[in-house]
């Protein structure tokens, strides 16, 4: 959207002010006795009071009515939106999603709370350690509603339809390609403007991170510099039919009323803010000469788990790039992993199943259960010319890597009607080429 305005930077102090109120950033303190323009202090606290300083997450708000004047919330339906890990039977199966139905908007208005719906999950937003991964499928804006989740941190990927969603913070236009981060706590609301559809990843217990990056050096992968945060921007709005606070909160929905617009923060500074980043401004890192790498060099953001070098969830992109690697197999390797794989596509044709995974769908590989190239990315990469050549061109896939075995819920494996139960099939064809008369040629 024209207009909007960004500041640059992860995890940074920011500090903003709308300009219609100059000056209405406290000077020197947090909580003066009388703030400036008659506004209210608020803390949003996104971490211990006394964690490291290196990990302390907080922003002070300073608003026209703080957010405590609201009526009492009562429980409301949760939909498909559910933290129910044992409603189905666990199913080690590759599986595989054809694209997720959108509603159409002429037959049912479906927002973005109500176009929830989980496809699979594990841990406990109770105990603040998991992990739980939705779609978001809707047609219409958000009218006098926000959204606000109490169980942990939601990464956005849109995949079709562009978005623009209004927090405490200031305004954020986020486009198929782009991504955002709604920290736990933060109320938001979401305009669309066509039939919409994107992807969800969400964290308990941890904040996204960028990954460390070790002998790569001090540059590479997402660079700080590339997160925007959005500045101040405020509407003083009564609402005298109600406007609607949406909570999640252990795993359920609840909703109260108030009479006013909840983004009224007229100036806000610290270090815990909503964020967006453009996938194509990852610098790629790739092989340059032989094997495949490990997909972790993609990894543009991580939730850290108390295990060093494990994640709760890691968010990995397949962008666009140069394959150069000689003697190799370039595309995916054979796998069984210790790690949970759910993949998604944004755009174009994934190198290693280019019939099937289709954009706006999406596949689950368990852990330890053995996924990899079909067999038609077999057959031809096998006897491929290797020459340089650009891999993924128009195309961009991701996962969500998870430590966490995934339970996939009912609505995944049943009511979505969308699970490809032909998948396993791409496998089927693939032959042996065992020669046990092979001999190493003579150098």
């Amino acid at each position: 959207m024209a207009g909007l305005k960004y500041m640059s930077g992860f995890g940074n102090e920011f500090a903003s002010e709308d300009s219609r109120c100059p000056g209405s950033l406290p000077e020197g303190q947090n909580n003066p006795q009388v703030c400036p323009y008659g506004l209210y202090a608020e803390q949003l606290s996104g971490s211990a009071f006394t964690c490291p300083r290196s990990t302390n997450k907080r922003s002070w708000l300073y608003r026209i009515l703080p957010s405590v004047r609201h009526k009492p919330f009562t429980p409301m339906s949760c939909g498909d939106l559910t933290e129910s890990w044992n409603e189905v039977e666990p199913d080690p199966n590759q599986l595989r999603w054809k694209p997720f139905n959108i509603p159409k908007s002429s037959e049912k208005k479906v927002d973005f709370i109500s176009g929830l719906h989980t496809v699979c999950g594990a841990g406990d937003s109770k105990s603040r350690n998991g992990i739980a991964i939705h779609m978001y499928t809707c047609n219409t804006s958000m009218i006098d509603k926000c959204f606000q989740n109490a169980d942990g941190d939601f990464l956005i990927v849109p995949q079709q339809g562009e978005t623009l969603i209004t927090t405490e913070f200031g305004k954020m236009m986020v486009e198929p390609n782009e991504i955002c981060v709604i920290q736990q706590g933060m109320r938001f609301s979401v305009d669309v403007f066509r039939e919409t559809r994107g992807y969800i990843l969400e964290v308990f217990g941890a904040h996204f991170e960028l990954p460390d990056l070790g002998p790569i050096g001090a540059n590479g992968l997402a660079n700080p510099r590339d997160f925007q945060t959005p500045v101040a921007w405020y509407e003083d709005r009564t609402v005298a039919t109600g406007y609607t606070i949406v909570n999640k909160y252990q795993g359920k929905l609840f909703s109260c009323q108030q009479d006013f617009s909840p983004f009224n923060v007229v100036a806000w500074h610290g270090n815990y803010t909503p964020y967006k980043y453009n996938l194509e401004n990852f610098m790629v890192i790739n092989c340059v000469a032989f094997d495949h790498p490990d997909p972790s060099i993609f990894t543009v953001l991580t939730a850290k788990s108390t295990r060093p070098g494990v994640a709760i969830a890691d968010f990995v992109i397949f962008p666009p790039r140069w394959g150069v690697a000689n003697h190799t197999f370039r595309p995916p390797y054979y796998h069984r992993n210790c790690m949970s794989e759910f993949m998604g596509l944004i755009k174009g044709h994934y190198e290693a199943k280019e019939e099937g995974f289709q954009p706006g769908g999406a596949s689950l590989h368990s852990i330890m259960t053995p996924h990899g190239p079909d067999v038609d990315c077999f057959e031809k990469n096998s006897t491929a010319v290797l020459k340089p050549e650009r891999v993924a061109e128009g195309t961009m896939a991701f996962m969500f890597e998870s430590s966490f075995s995934m339970a996939v819920t009912k609505w995944g494996l049943d009511t979505c009607h969308r699970l490809d139960k032909s998948y396993y099939k791409c496998w089927e064809a693939l032959k042996s080429h065992f020669n046990p008369n092979w001999k190493p040629s003579s150098k």
